[in-house]
């Protein structure tokens, strides 16, 4: 028990991948993994933070590359043997309209956003299927359903991230591989503070944004994580092909603020 936390250790001897691992969410959800019994590989092209050190192992990975993806996977397969759970973390986000995105800017964050995901769970699949079960979850957002303004690339990405979500349900069901996705609204993390930028009196910004939401609040990165970690697990094992949205109420409104 680590204060009011209450762990069951119900990922003990699972094996884990993060892409994102060293993000503000990947890291919650590494130390989460860790927390319950499981051996976690934090996959990402960013350092390992000091924090994550005792929590996890690091893999460097561009999650745009299939031969990192492979590397990933053969990394995984010599250290543990098999793979029980992928969580596919990895995203950017861009703020701009179409007129204002280029085709560079589009392309790179469909690579990361979208490929990522196709990529790094084409090769964990076979190493799910050696164990004869295992648990994706990728990263959606609630912009895959609604969209905020100037975000209409990473609005595409998110709904290209539920599609495919569905279809990887659909073909590996039967094999006992279930796949879902997280669909967060706003999270307290660097990517949320890049949002807000310089917009001038940020604080009273940020309180607006909050107070939209009913439960007047923004998510934390441990809120994702919790749901992460029951995906994960055998508790869910009946979850599949869904678009778990976590948003604090937001999407439940007929109308938000206009930013």
């Amino acid at each position: 028990m680590a204060g009011d936390k209450i762990f069951t250790e119900h990922l003990n001897g699972r094996v884990a991948v993060v892409t994102g691992g060293c993000g503000g969410i990947g890291q919650a959800i590494c130390r989460r993994f860790a927390s319950e019994g499981a051996q976690v590989v934090a996959a990402d092209v960013a350092p390992m933070p000091e924090a994550l050190q005792s929590s996890a192992h690091y893999f460097k990975h561009d999650v745009t590359s299939e031969q990192s993806a492979q590397d990933l996977m053969a990394f995984v397969e010599q250290q543990f043997g098999h793979l029980d759970v992928l969580v596919n973390a990895a995203g950017i986000e861009i703020e701009k309209t179409i007129e204002e995105t280029t085709l560079d800017e589009w392309q790179r964050i469909f690579a990361i956003n979208v490929t990522g995901t196709f990529l790094t769970s084409k090769y964990g699949v076979p190493l799910m299927r050696k164990k004869g079960a295992g648990s994706i979850i990728n990263f959606g957002s609630y912009d895959g359903f609604i969209a905020d303004p100037g975000l209409a690339a990473y609005c595409a990405t998110k709904g290209a991230v539920h599609a495919l979500t569905k279809a990887m349900a659909c073909d590996y069901g039967k094999e006992n591989i279930r796949v879902n996705a997280i669909c967060p609204g706003f999270v307290a993390t660097p990517m949320l503070e890049s949002f807000f930028g310089d917009s001038g009196d940020i604080e009273s910004l940020k309180q607006e944004v909050r107070d939209i939401h009913p439960l007047r609040r923004y998510g934390t990165p441990d809120d994702m994580a919790n749901l992460v970690n029951w995906l994960a697990g055998d508790e869910a094992r009946y979850a599949s092909g869904a678009l778990w949205v976590l948003d604090g109420g937001l999407t439940a409104q007929v109308q938000q603020m206009k930013l």
